[in-house]
């Protein structure tokens, strides 16, 4: 799924789904680098992105995949 990363003025990492119209800021990351591995959303989700270079400028479009979990897709 195409999935769109930005930071905010704060510094607040976030992930925008288009097809879900869904927005939710980023709370974990397996790699401190964040590209190549999992992040949590906000609302559960886990997605597996991509292998990027360190310090890929943001905004970007990734094509992420979502991993199944317990949380329901309301």
């Amino acid at each position: 799924m195409k999935v769109m990363i930005r930071r905010d003025a704060k510094g607040v990492l976030s992930a925008y789904v288009p097809k879900k119209d869904l927005e939710e800021p980023i709370v974990d990351m397996v790699n401190p680098g964040m590209w190549g591995g999992l992040v949590t959303l906000a609302n559960g989700w886990q997605l597996d992105l991509p292998v990027m270079p360190e310090g890929t400028s943001l905004p970007i479009t990734v094509e992420a995949r979502r991993l199944a979990s317990s949380v329901s897709e309301d």
